[in-house]
């Protein structure tokens, strides 16, 4: 009997996929855990595995199509083996009962979409051992020896670490991963021998090449190309499901959240001078305003945890961890990686993390995990040039801090006139959650801690 694969809830917010590109085709053989098709979710471009063996037998949707979760994508069984309609064709045998019908298990929707897939039933009684997990903020650069695969697993790797190691003639073997479940990345393959002699090094964005000269800077925000047009007077581009979410999203914060905003200016001439030393230092990743911003809204929600909390209809849900979401501007949309613990993490920690999520995160390449579950968000447009405007609460949580652009502008200091370096700040807050003097305590104590940043370590 054919096995059923289905479209599968690959983050915890998926109701439907985009399957973009089928990764095997009709006939060819299939083993559990190979991937079977990339599929773009409401975040990130993730893979859908085979959760059985045997030959691809059909194709039931084509490749650019979108498809609700749980719907029948593919069929995989013996070679040969017959089928109607994108169904398993009946057999002159008695017909197998709904509970024995082969199909392929829809995963946990609460559980990580980067878990390998399930043991066969033979091996259920052997507790498997976790890969660790490391981060660019926990681990320094991954070694590079031969990389660890489960025994008789697939070697874990993402799409496009594949592609790009293909590309290179890079042996993925060789590589050990540093994403979830000892997965292999992007950044894993910096370094990496090439093909040939004429082939480039592998480069992670952001990061040197291998002479020592910087590598240019990426543009914060990815350009609109409008498309081609064919005569027409307009072009309809059907909406990503990234985009799809976004709508989804900003009826449900805008339209039923009681928003009010608070909006201060901070004196950021000491931390600018902290910033220049840090760079003169020339150790570890670049630190940037935003990174100094994360860390003061991390520390300053951990003496106001009353806005370190989500709006859960019934109830307040008032956090004792602080994970702090940051926006990211992508290609079709914006995307909120989190930062765990900031409040526990180092400067320095949180830069070579930020910097790291964001660059995935341009990629598509983010786990479920890494861009759910947060307490508090920042938003970021000063690098654009914005003196100061009002960021949409993401809900659950409660509020969200706009930060705008560092301006030199004359201010009076001790009875005299003199030029500071000043940035404004606005609070977007759920007046469900969040009072006006409770947020304006939030904001005066995010306030000393950007003007006196020894006030983060004290």
């Amino acid at each position: 009997m054919a096995t059923k694969v289905v479209m599968e809830a690959l983050s915890p917010t998926m109701e439907e996929g985009r399957l973009v590109e089928w990764k095997k085709n009709e006939g060819d053989a299939v083993a559990v855990g190979d991937v079977l098709a990339e599929v773009e979710t409401d975040k990130a471009v993730m893979e859908l595995v085979a959760r059985a063996g045997g030959t691809l037998l059909k194709q039931v949707v084509p490749a650019g199509t979108t498809v609700p979760v749980s719907e029948l994508v593919a069929l995989i069984g013996e070679p040969g083996e017959a089928v109607e309609n994108g169904k398993p064709a009946p057999s002159g045998a008695k017909p197998a009962s709904a509970t024995q019908q082969a199909t392929q298990p829809t995963p946990d929707r609460n559980q990580p979409a980067s878990m390998p897939p399930a043991p066969p039933a033979a091996a259920a009684n052997e507790a498997p051992v976790p890969a660790p997990r490391r981060t660019a903020a926990t681990s320094g650069s991954p070694a590079r020896g031969p990389a660890a695969s489960p025994a008789g697993g697939r070697l874990k790797a993402s799409p496009l670490a594949r592609r790009i190691a293909a590309e290179r003639g890079i042996d993925l073997k060789a590589i050990a991963g540093s994403g979830p479940e000892g997965r292999i990345v992007l950044r894993d393959l910096e370094g990496a021998p090439p093909a040939g002699p004429g082939a480039a090094p592998v480069r992670v964005a952001g990061q040197a090449p291998a002479g020592g000269a910087p590598a240019p800077a990426a543009s914060p925000v990815p350009r609109f190309v409008l498309p081609q047009s064919d005569g027409a007077p307009f072009t309809d581009v059907p909406l990503t499901q990234l985009r799809k979410t976004i709508a989804r999203r900003l009826v449900q914060s805008i339209g039923p959240i009681p928003t009010f905003y608070l909006t201060t200016e901070v004196d950021m001439e000491r931390a600018w001078d902290a910033r220049e030393a840090l760079k003169a230092l020339g150790e570890g990743p670049k630190v940037s305003f935003n990174d100094i911003i994360i860390k003061a809204v991390a520390t300053a929600l951990r003496q106001h945890p009353a806005c370190n909390a989500w709006w859960q209809d019934d109830r307040i849900r008032y956090w004792h961890e602080i994970h702090v979401s940051m926006a990211v501007a992508i290609e079709d949309g914006l995307i909120t990686p989190v930062i765990r613990h900031a409040d526990h993490k180092s400067l320095r920690q949180i830069s070579a993390e930020a910097h790291d999520l964001a660059a995935r995160a341009r990629e598509r390449r983010l786990a479920p995990e890494e861009y759910t579950g947060g307490t508090f968000s920042v938003s970021n447009l000063g690098m654009l040039d914005i003196d100061e405007f009002t960021a949409v609460i993401n809900p659950p949580e409660a509020g969200i801090l706009a930060v705008g652009r560092i301006v030199e502008k004359p201010v009076v200091d001790a009875g005299q006139v003199a030029v500071r370096r000043r940035l404004r700040l606005t609070m977007s807050c759920d007046h469900r959650v969040i009072d006006g003097a409770t947020g304006a305590q939030f904001l005066k104590t995010l306030k000393a801690m950007l003007e006196n940043p020894l006030a983060m370590v004290w």
